[in-house]
């Protein structure tokens, strides 16, 4: 039996650029904060890996991410944090 993609150059590439990086067995965080333009100010609160979250995003716990949106934060309309947290406004 074959097994599909093992030994495949993506994969190997992947493996390359987590070690490149300094951080091998990191994983990504689970929220973000989009900072706006000014790189100071919060705007946004996606989910970990969302496409819309740009370079701007740093990472932030649960409880971070739940303060941000009850302080009245906007969550992002494409990833929705706010269902993936349970959190109801109001």
């Amino acid at each position: 039996m074959r097994v599909l993609g093992s030994g495949s150059p993506r994969r190997s590439v992947g493996s390359r650029s987590g070690s490149a990086a300094g951080r091998p067995g990191r994983r990504p965080p689970h929220w973000l904060l989009e900072r706006g333009l000014n790189s100071r100010a919060p705007v946004y609160v996606h989910v970990g890996g969302c496409w819309n979250a740009r370079h701007r995003a740093d990472g932030v716990s649960r409880e971070q991410a739940l303060r941000a949106l009850a302080e009245g934060l906007p969550a992002c309309s494409h990833c929705r944090p706010d269902t993936e947290l349970g959190y109801v406004d109001g």
